[in-house]
Formats: C-alpha cells, structure tokens, sequence
C-alpha cells in the first residue's frame, strides 16, 4: 500500500495506460512541461515526450473535434480541459459526433476516447469555473459519464475509461485533488458501472456521487453521535448508473436521500429519486429527499458560494428532519 493524492492517482494510471498501449496519447491546455493546471500530468513530458503529448491552445471545440477525429481511426486520446466549465464550448463534438458515430456507422467504428474535467465549486471561482456538467451529458446515449470521489477510484476508473471503446467523461472534483488515501501498488480496474458502498449503515441512504460524498461522509459522523446510522452510497458511475446497487441501500434503510453538488431540476438526484419511486415505492418509510445547490449561478463571494452550496450542516439538518418527520 502507499498514500497518494487524488491527483497524483490520476497521473499514475494514466501513465500506466500509456505505457501499456502505444496508441493512447494525451493533450490539453499547458500540460507538457507545466504539468497542467491541477498538476495532474507533472513529470509525464519527460517520459513520454512531443510525440505522445501536445499542448494545445485556447480551443476546445478544436481540440475535441481532433480526438474524435483521432479515436475514430483508431487511437485512443485522453483530453484535459483546464475547467470542466468549457465543455459547453466543445459540447457540439461530444453530443452531435463522438456520441453518435457509432451508432449511425452501424458498430463498424469507436470513439475510444476520454475527456478529463476539472470541475466544482467552494473555491470562490466564480460562475465560469465552479460549475459541474454532469446531469447535462449523461442525458445523451453514446457517452458514459463518470464522478470518482477518491484517489483510489481515481486511478481504477481512468484506467478502465482508456480501455473503453465508448467516449467517457471524467468529472473530477476540484476539491478532491489534494485528498490522499492508502491503494494498492498492483495494477487494478474498477467497473464502470458499479456503485460503491462507502459507509454501511441502517437508517437512511445517502445516495450521491464526486466530492459529495466526502461532505456526506462528514455528515454521517456527526449522525452518528445524534443517534442516526447513515449509510453512504457513491455512484462513482453516473452513465451507466448501479441501479441494483442504489435499490439494495433503500429497501435495507426504508428512506432515501438524493444528494448532488449542483442544481436539482432535471439533475442526477432528481434521476436517482425517479428510480428509487418507480422501483422501491413499497419499502419506503418517508418521502424521498432531494439536497442540492440553490438555482442560481455559483456565486464569487466566499459567504454566498457557501449559502448557495450544500455542506454537512444542511445534510445533517435534512436528514433530521425526514428521521423525525
């Protein structure tokens, strides 16, 4: 075992796909020499060098189009955007090309590629970088998207995601780069696809996904002091999503909690508490809950982006009350 940051976990199973397969190459935004802008590539450039890594300029719909492009005939590009927030400028490339190619190609072609998105708020970086588009892409058939909330995770989902023949979105939690955690040194591969139980518990589901479920985590401790045992639910995978997993926490605690970072209309939580009412009804002791950020753009001020923005305070406080309701 060794102790790795959530960045540091990134750039090593990134490494280790590069090295595995010739045809994996990795561009973006100051990522060679400078090491890239949440430092997940420092030190990759002196070992892979020009031909397998290029910086690329303040172009994201052109740089997405080229890994289409690229994986279309074969290779296998990772692309970093410097903010996740960017993606809309490169949205029409992943909705109206990669994520269809396939499909109007009959299957003869695949879009192996993968695109990284530093993403998230409590920061104070302000509406253009604090946001998280991860409800707006997994609306869209041919795109897998992905949240991993630890460096373990990190590193097993980036290496099953450039294995993938499908294009894959990583949204990567700017607040979990720094997190560090014990992983095994031998090489492992974790499902897209598969929830992850982080706390068992037997009261109440938590079921939430990125840097959420650290702040839910931070909830359930202090739960737990006041008598309630939460149990944790990472869906690590937002498309596809662990169904099975999601239904076995909520007929186990007989109630539910949806928990996202951002916005709630028309968002992961509100697909998960879809779910849960469609398929769990019957073992539901309360209503489910939703908890997300107020609508309104990720304010600047340190004080308001701290109103505006779920913390453990106010999962706590909603738990409470659909315990005692």
């Amino acid at each position: 075992m060794k102790k790795i940051s959530y960045s540091k976990a990134l750039c090593e199973g990134i490494s280790e796909e590069m090295r595995r397969d010739s045809s994996v190459v990795f561009w973006g935004l100051d990522i060679c020499e400078y090491g890239g802008a949440m430092g997940v590539s420092q030190g990759m450039f002196k070992e892979f060098g020009p031909a397998r890594m290029m910086d690329m300029p303040i172009s994201e719909a052109g740089y997405t189009g080229l890994a289409v492009g690229a994986a279309a005939t074969g290779m296998r590009p990772v692309v970093e955007l410097q903010f996740g927030d960017w993606v809309t400028i490169a949205s029409d490339q992943l909705v109206n090309q990669a994520a269809n190619m396939r499909y109007m190609f009959g299957g003869k072609l695949s879009i192996p590629m993968v695109m990284r998105l530093p993403c998230g708020a409590f920061g104070s970086a302000a509406a253009q970088h604090s946001h998280m588009w991860d409800s707006w892409f997994a609306f869209v058939p041919g795109l897998k998207v992905i949240a991993p909330s630890c460096p373990y995770d990190a590193k097993g989902l980036i290496k099953s995601s450039i294995r993938d023949n499908n294009p894959v979105l990583v949204f990567e939690h700017r607040q979990c780069y720094p997190l560090l955690q014990d992983i095994q040194e031998d090489e492992y591969l974790i499902d897209i696809g598969k929830a992850d139980i982080k706390r068992s518990g037997c009261d109440v589901s938590i079921i939430t996904h990125s840097y959420m479920v650290n702040v839910a985590l931070e909830a359930a401790i202090i739960l737990e002091s006041e008598g309630i045992d939460a149990e944790i639910v990472d869906l690590r995978s937002i498309k596809p999503m662990d169904v099975e997993a999601i239904l076995n926490s909520v007929k186990k605690t007989n109630k539910a909690v949806c928990l996202q970072e951002t916005w709630l209309t028309c968002s992961v939580a509100s697909e998960v508490a879809a779910i849960i009412a469609e398929n769990c009804f019957d073992y539901l002791d309360r209503p489910v809950i939703r908890i997300g950020a107020m609508e309104c753009p990720t304010p600047f001020a340190p004080d308001l982006e701290k109103y505006a923005l779920p913390d453990a305070g106010k999962i706590v406080q909603r738990v409470k009350q659909l315990i005692h309701s």
